[in-house]
């Protein structure tokens, strides 16, 4: 798992360093001390391969390969160990070119705060220079495991514009090396639940608050060029322009979340299902802080959900009924063990009157909140309110939209936008469902 600082600098740039590393070892006895001795051994042994000089990092879609340490050795010539990393872009093979073997201009990003990531690759030279010599064969008769597993290596250094091959280089074999210590540490396979005490020490020894977690598998580092695998969209209010409201201030959603809307999941909710939609952007906002580890609910199961609680019939489950904010609150105690706070609102014109209440929740527990009013619900993604006039303005997601996941339209035709007051029904009696923040890592 890569973690790095979660808004890095757009003039810094990551270098990421992955490959895999074949870890093979022999096992004469089945005895778990002995086992376990053997392992230290091998994870012992690649550590020193990462820190010899047969250890070999690849620049991506470049011609650059660097012997980090046979004194920063680099090819091709013209690039020095005093060479500044983001002067290494220039080499970088862009997709518009053709494979020419030219160095390449650096590819601009079409956001200025795109973060610069270089990826590089790790492998170990196997030939050995000097003369060969004739392999003597030996043979013994002996009954013992033999176990071969590769290890995904994925690391990442963070540097700044001042920064060197050098630096970067002495960096990033102090990185592999200590995942490799971390992976003999903490192994594959077991769950976070389980990983309390691991995750405690780390918070320590980082000076991190003990009320949310940081070191959970679904907090990992996402890379820009990486599409989510799921298909859905993640946080398109990030691409949105703040409204001016006079002596105000923007309070947001903290953390990423997907937007889920009508007729996804090959779903035909249209004109029913806003709400349960709602209740999915919340629940992939815990998911994808790492609170929890189960998958976002389907309708159905939300609807299981509420009979289990004894809101619904038994014969509400594969029905197409509406839900509102009282049944969002139980879903997410039922499924998640998510507490929430509802907020009543008699009628939408009172709604320009809780800024506070909005940006306040979105300060201490940053969650999606979900509002539903007559037959419609929406997603509150925060608010930009000034505490001196009272001016408000929200930023909605909202689930009613059918189409694909077409970022530009969903933001350019207000799917997901900053809406004025009038955007409610004055009228109409609105229930807002504000879920709390566990407490927990």
């Amino acid at each position: 798992m890569v973690l790095v600082n979660s808004h890095p600098s757009s003039t810094d740039t990551i270098l990421r360093v992955k490959g895999p590393l074949e870890f093979k070892f022999q096992l004469n006895s089945t005895d778990a001390l002995l086992m376990h001795e053997v392992i230290s051994r091998t994870f012992e042994t690649l550590r020193s391969q990462v820190k010899s000089e047969s250890c070999v990092l690849t620049i991506c879609d470049s011609p650059v390969v660097i012997w980090p340490n046979k004194d920063v050795t680099i090819t091709p010539e013209e690039i020095t160990p005093n060479t500044l990393c983001e002067d290494v872009h220039q080499w970088i093979q862009t997709d518009e070119q053709e494979s020419s073997g030219k160095k390449s201009g650096r590819k601009k990003s079409k956001k200025s705060s795109a973060v610069n990531v270089i990826n590089l690759h790790v492998m170990m030279e196997v030939s050995k220079p000097g003369p060969l010599s004739a392999p003597i064969l030996s043979r013994t008769v002996q009954k013992s495991h033999f176990l071969s597993a590769t290890l995904p290596m994925d690391c990442v250094v963070s540097t700044s514009c001042s920064d060197t091959i050098r630096n970067a280089c002495e960096r990033l074999v102090e990185a592999l090396t200590r995942q490799l210590c971390e992976m003999e540490k903490y192994p594959a396979g077991v769950p976070d639940s389980q990983l309390e005490k691991q995750r405690k020490e780390l918070h320590q020894q980082f000076e991190l608050p003990d009320d949310r977690p940081y070191f959970r598998r679904a907090n990992a580092y996402h890379f820009p060029s990486e599409p989510y695998k799921d298909g859905y969209l993640r946080n398109p209010h990030l691409v949105l322009t703040h409204p001016t409201v006079d002596t105000g201030k923007v309070y947001l959603v903290q953390g990423i979340y997907s937007y889920h809307h009508y007729m996804q999941d090959r779903m035909d909710d249209n004109g029913w299902g806003c709400a349960y939609r709602s209740l999915q952007t919340i629940c992939s906002w815990f998911q994808q802080q790492g609170y929890v580890e189960q998958p976002v609910p389907t309708h159905r199961e939300i609807q299981q959900a509420l009979v289990d609680v004894g809101d619904k019939q038994a014969s509400f489950v594969g029905s197409r009924q509406w839900i509102g904010s009282i049944e969002v609150q139980a879903v997410l105690n039922q499924l998640l063990g998510v507490t929430s706070k509802i907020l009543f609102v008699s009628q939408g014109s009172e709604l320009a009157s809780k800024g506070r209440e909005l940006a306040n929740h979105f300060v201490t527990e940053g969650t999606p909140v979900m509002i539903g009013g007559g037959v419609l619900a929406h997603t509150i993604l925060g608010v930009a309110w000034s505490e001196t006039t009272g001016q408000i303005r929200y930023l909605i997601l909202d689930p009613h939209y059918t189409g694909g996941e077409d970022l530009q339209v969903i933001t350019d035709k207000g799917w997901c936008g900053w809406k004025g007051p009038d955007f409610w029904d004055q009228t109409a009696y609105y229930n807002l469902c504000l879920p709390q923040r566990p407490k927990s890592i």
